[in-house]
């Protein structure tokens, strides 16, 4: 197994009487894309900050590559990039501007090649407030990886795109994954790390509540699974019905939905049923739990699993 880029050890961040985070521990590997997940308040950009080096740590420790963010800022600098939900550029500065500014921090020459590669070849000279937040967003992380660093810590970095922005920025991140890079992904969208990272961690109240693959922590918990069902009649539209295994029951839309531990009893008990009313079955569909079921799962019941 590879050593772990990333070395994040027993943890804390208060903030007055505060406690931010409160004692986390996790690795991240070499070519590895890491999702930090959490509802607001969780302690998710307070760990990334203190991975950037914009904070020290209260307790435990943190390495990025063998690095102390906290006591080597000049190291740490040219070992991560990080993207910004807001990336602080003046309005007026140009798209190549920008790019010269950041890779002159950074001590190489400017990478206008990642401009081009990015779809941002045309906006060169354009002024980065005329820029849409799909290119804005591009722009970031171009910037971010224009000193090639080994590490990048990316904080929500499709929130509020559309759809074919979304799906180019994902394409663009999985490029840098298998170019070597180790990512850090901090994102409130659950189906973005279920399909983006291989492994992740649920914040709340500071704490981890769950970690593991998408796959692992999908099949813990209740699992329940999902079994939604649309007829022609209203065989059943009685809440009274029970069928073996069903833990829940919901109506939406044209559909009734079960919650089944054991779908195979449950299933053949629906089917048998519809067709002994003689009714028509129009649509059953059975769906595993997704990552959002697990979340939520998880952030309501208020603590580790």
């Amino acid at each position: 197994m590879k050593a772990p880029v990333i070395r994040v050890r027993d943890f804390r961040k208060t903030y007055g009487e505060l406690v931010a985070v409160d004692g986390i521990s996790f690795d991240v590997r070499q070519g590895e894309i890491f999702g930090l997940l959490g509802p607001n308040g969780a302690g998710k950009t307070s760990t990334l900050e203190s991975l950037e080096g914009l904070r020290a740590p209260d307790g435990g420790s943190l390495l990025v590559m063998g690095v102390d963010p906290a006591r080597q800022s000049r190291k740490l600098r040219n070992v991560i990039g990080v993207q910004l939900q807001t990336s602080g550029l003046p309005d007026s500065i140009l798209v190549d501007e920008a790019m010269k500014f950041f890779c002159a921090y950074h001590g190489v020459a400017p990478r206008y090649d990642l401009l081009d590669r990015f779809g941002l070849k045309e906006k060169r000279r354009v002024q980065y407030y005329q820029l849409s937040a799909g290119q804005r967003r591009r722009l970031a992380l171009a910037l971010a990886v224009a000193h090639n660093p080994p590490v990048l810590l990316l904080d929500e970095p499709t929130a509020g795109l559309d759809v074919a922005s979304r799906v180019e920025l994902h394409n663009l991140i999985r490029e840098l994954r298998a170019a070597g890079a180790t990512i850090i992904l901090s994102t409130h969208d659950m189906a973005e790390a279920e399909e983006m990272v291989d492994c992740l961690a649920i914040l709340l109240h500071g704490k981890i509540a769950a970690t593991g693959t998408p796959l692992e922590l999908t099949a813990t918990g209740a699992r329940f699974t999902k079994v939604s069902v649309r007829t022609k009649g209203s065989s059943l539209s009685d809440p009274g019905l029970n069928f073996p295994a069903v833990s829940k029951r919901i109506s939406k839309d044209e559909y009734v939905i079960y919650y089944s531990t054991d779908i195979g009893p449950t299933v053949s008990a629906i089917i048998a049923h519809v067709e002994a009313q003689e009714d028509t079955l129009i649509d059953l569909r059975v769906e595993r739990p997704s990552l959002e079921d697990r979340f939520l799962e998880i952030t309501t019941t208020g603590g580790p699993q």
